[in-house]
């Protein structure tokens, strides 16, 4: 059975990071990062950080800052850019593990967000792998025209503006998770308005294109956040790497639906996870 510790990481720049270790019982010289989706606390990952354990390897989960755990003070407050939670947060993560377990390979999952800015983690060469889930291009005309009635105002209207006036993002009351710091909100706006996204909005091409690790990419068919096609814009971002594009219908896991959320829901354990950690345990 793992072992859980809740502890304190720092980010590149100092700021601490609320996380969680999951330690196993039998090692199997594989640790991974999960790099959580916009406005996602960590928790939401616990029983997939879990069972990954319970199959040897070491799991480390993490609040970027301005998110549940790492949240120290009015949101309103916090100075912070969507980029810092790569730039900054994944990367103290992933100095952490290269320091507390430097003998193993490390690997990175990624939710939504935390797939697409694989790209943009400092030492990203250090990865031995990496999986993305729902992880997409936000690029707003990559959406179907039905999907375009809601992606335009979000990141031309809601986003860029609503920090603006009340000096954070409401995502609670809108239905988006946990609300977000304004810089957060304004800059993930101005990437979802660029036909490249974050790479080109950020100017982060080479970083992209020195990417070499492995990347799998799940796209799921009823993923109204993710559709296959942003996912595969995605993927067109890291050149350099082996990807794998992994479509799933919620028929084939025999479950009525999956979308953007349920891949981490145990009641998948023995069909994705278990798929997810095979591929895991090959890198």
């Amino acid at each position: 059975m793992a072992l859980t510790e809740t502890l304190d990481i720092p980010a590149r720049d100092g700021y601490a990071l609320g996380a969680t270790l999951y330690r196993p019982a039998k090692p199997n010289g594989r640790a991974v990062q999960i790099h959580a989706a916009t406005g996602v606390k960590q928790d939401y990952y616990a029983r997939f950080a879990a069972y990954l354990a319970g199959r040897g390897f070491t799991v480390l989960t993490f609040d970027y800052r301005g998110i549940g755990r790492s949240l120290h003070s009015s949101l309103r407050k916090l100075r912070a850019r969507m980029r810092d939670w790569a730039e900054l947060d994944a990367a103290g993560a992933l100095d952490f593990l290269e320091k507390n377990f430097s003998h193993t390979r490390i690997l990175a999952v990624g939710h939504s967000f935390g797939g697409q800015a694989f790209g943009l983690l400092p030492g990203h060469e250090r990865l031995a792998g990496a999986l993305a889930v729902g992880a997409q291009s936000g690029y707003w005309r990559n959406w179907p025209l039905k999907g375009r009635v809601w992606t335009w105002p979000t990141t031309h209207l809601l986003l860029p503006a609503l920090p603006r006036l009340i000096g954070y993002f409401p995502s609670s009351k809108l239905g988006f998770g946990e609300d977000l710091p304004a810089g957060v909100a304004i800059e993930w706006a101005s990437w979802c308005r660029h036909p490249r996204y974050l790479v080109g909005a950020v100017g982060a091409e080479d970083s992209y294109a020195r990417f070499a690790a492995p990347l799998r990419a799940y796209a799921l068919s009823d993923d109204a956040f993710a559709p296959p096609f942003a996912v595969r814009a995605m993927l067109e971002l890291y050149p350099a790497s082996r990807t794998e594009l992994k479509q799933v219908s919620p028929r084939e896991v025999g479950a009525p639906a999956i979308g953007h959320f349920g891949f981490f829901r145990e009641r998948f354990r023995d069909n994705l996870w278990r798929d997810a950690a095979l591929w895991l345990e090959a890198q």
